[in-house]
Protein backbone atom coordinates (compact mmCIF):
# COMPACT_ATOMS: atom_id res chain seq x y z
CA UNK A 1 0.00 0.00 0.00
CA UNK A 2 0.93 3.62 -1.01
CA UNK A 3 0.33 5.18 2.66
CA UNK A 4 -2.36 5.31 5.55
CA UNK A 5 -4.86 6.63 3.63
CA UNK A 6 -4.87 3.31 1.18
CA UNK A 7 -5.97 1.35 3.83
CA UNK A 8 -9.12 3.33 4.48
CA UNK A 9 -10.04 2.86 1.04
CA UNK A 10 -9.59 -0.63 0.87
CA UNK A 11 -11.88 -0.60 4.20
CA UNK A 12 -14.29 1.27 1.81
CA UNK A 13 -13.83 -1.41 -0.79
CA UNK A 14 -14.29 -4.06 1.30
CA UNK A 15 -17.44 -2.68 2.59
CA UNK A 16 -18.90 -2.05 -0.83
CA UNK A 17 -18.24 -5.34 -2.03
CA UNK A 18 -20.28 -7.12 0.87
CA UNK A 19 -22.99 -5.33 -0.15
CA UNK A 20 -22.34 -6.35 -3.58
CA UNK A 21 -20.95 -3.73 -5.48
CA UNK A 22 -18.44 -4.51 -8.08
CA UNK A 23 -15.94 -2.62 -8.47
CA UNK A 24 -14.74 -1.19 -11.91
CA UNK A 25 -11.32 0.72 -10.92
CA UNK A 26 -9.94 2.72 -8.45
CA UNK A 27 -7.88 6.18 -7.72
CA UNK A 28 -9.12 7.25 -11.21
CA UNK A 29 -6.98 10.68 -12.00
CA UNK A 30 -8.33 12.64 -14.35
CA UNK A 31 -5.49 15.09 -15.11
CA UNK A 32 -4.98 18.02 -12.65
CA UNK A 33 -8.29 18.06 -11.96
CA UNK A 34 -9.38 15.53 -9.23
CA UNK A 35 -9.45 12.02 -8.33
CA UNK A 36 -12.29 9.61 -8.09
CA UNK A 37 -11.08 7.37 -4.69
CA UNK A 38 -13.71 4.55 -6.22
CA UNK A 39 -15.96 3.53 -9.26
CA UNK A 40 -18.09 0.74 -8.29
CA UNK A 41 -21.36 -0.91 -10.37
CA UNK A 42 -24.79 -1.62 -8.37
CA UNK A 43 -28.36 -1.56 -9.40
CA UNK A 44 -27.94 -0.19 -13.16
CA UNK A 45 -25.51 2.68 -11.88
CA UNK A 46 -22.18 3.49 -11.74
CA UNK A 47 -21.38 4.62 -8.36
CA UNK A 48 -18.47 7.27 -8.29
CA UNK A 49 -17.21 7.01 -4.24
CA UNK A 50 -15.51 9.49 -2.20
CA UNK A 51 -13.49 8.06 1.02
CA UNK A 52 -12.83 10.41 3.50
CA UNK A 53 -11.16 9.12 6.62
CA UNK A 54 -10.81 11.38 10.16
CA UNK A 55 -9.46 10.72 13.28
CA UNK A 56 -12.14 12.17 15.10
CA UNK A 57 -15.41 13.71 14.30
CA UNK A 58 -15.71 16.74 16.79
CA UNK A 59 -13.77 18.93 14.36
CA UNK A 60 -14.63 17.84 10.41
CA UNK A 61 -17.75 16.74 9.28
CA UNK A 62 -17.69 15.04 5.49
CA UNK A 63 -19.56 18.09 4.32
CA UNK A 64 -17.14 20.18 5.47
CA UNK A 65 -14.50 18.90 3.62
CA UNK A 66 -16.04 17.93 0.40
CA UNK A 67 -16.01 21.74 -0.71
CA UNK A 68 -17.74 23.55 -3.89
CA UNK A 69 -14.43 23.53 -5.47
CA UNK A 70 -13.56 19.67 -4.57
CA UNK A 71 -17.45 18.79 -5.65
CA UNK A 72 -16.68 20.47 -8.92
CA UNK A 73 -13.29 18.54 -9.69
CA UNK A 74 -15.24 15.48 -8.74
CA UNK A 75 -17.63 16.26 -11.31
CA UNK A 76 -15.27 16.89 -13.99
CA UNK A 77 -13.80 13.73 -13.39
CA UNK A 78 -16.50 11.67 -13.31
CA UNK A 79 -17.45 13.43 -16.47
CA UNK A 80 -13.98 12.18 -17.86
CA UNK A 81 -14.62 8.86 -17.14
CA UNK A 82 -18.15 8.14 -18.47
CA UNK A 83 -16.89 10.03 -21.50
CA UNK A 84 -14.51 7.66 -21.85
CA UNK A 85 -16.55 4.32 -21.09
CA UNK A 86 -19.64 6.07 -22.87
CA UNK A 87 -21.46 5.70 -19.37
CA UNK A 88 -25.15 7.64 -19.85
CA UNK A 89 -24.89 10.77 -16.77
CA UNK A 90 -28.48 9.60 -16.00
CA UNK A 91 -26.91 6.47 -14.25
CA UNK A 92 -24.77 7.84 -12.52
CA UNK A 93 -24.38 7.81 -8.51
CA UNK A 94 -22.49 10.17 -6.47
CA UNK A 95 -21.61 8.44 -2.84
CA UNK A 96 -19.58 9.45 0.04
CA UNK A 97 -18.11 7.14 2.39
CA UNK A 98 -17.09 8.86 5.66
CA UNK A 99 -15.10 6.72 8.37
CA UNK A 100 -14.19 7.91 11.79
CA UNK A 101 -11.53 6.29 14.09
CA UNK A 102 -13.22 5.52 17.83
CA UNK A 103 -11.30 3.78 20.50
CA UNK A 104 -10.48 0.86 19.38
CA UNK A 105 -12.36 0.60 15.81
CA UNK A 106 -13.60 2.81 13.22
CA UNK A 107 -17.40 3.78 12.48
CA UNK A 108 -17.93 3.64 8.75
CA UNK A 109 -21.14 5.60 7.33
CA UNK A 110 -21.87 5.25 3.69
CA UNK A 111 -23.94 8.42 2.33
CA UNK A 112 -25.78 7.05 -1.17
CA UNK A 113 -26.45 9.17 -3.95
CA UNK A 114 -25.26 12.82 -2.84
CA UNK A 115 -25.82 15.96 -5.02
CA UNK A 116 -22.40 17.09 -7.08
CA UNK A 117 -23.30 20.87 -7.01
Amino acid sequence: MKNTWDLWELLAINYLIKKWYKILDTNYKFGRFGEVDIIAFFESKTIFVEVKYRSSDKFWTWEESVNKQKLFKILKTIESYCMKNRIDMEKVQFDVISIVKETSSHKLTHYRNQALG
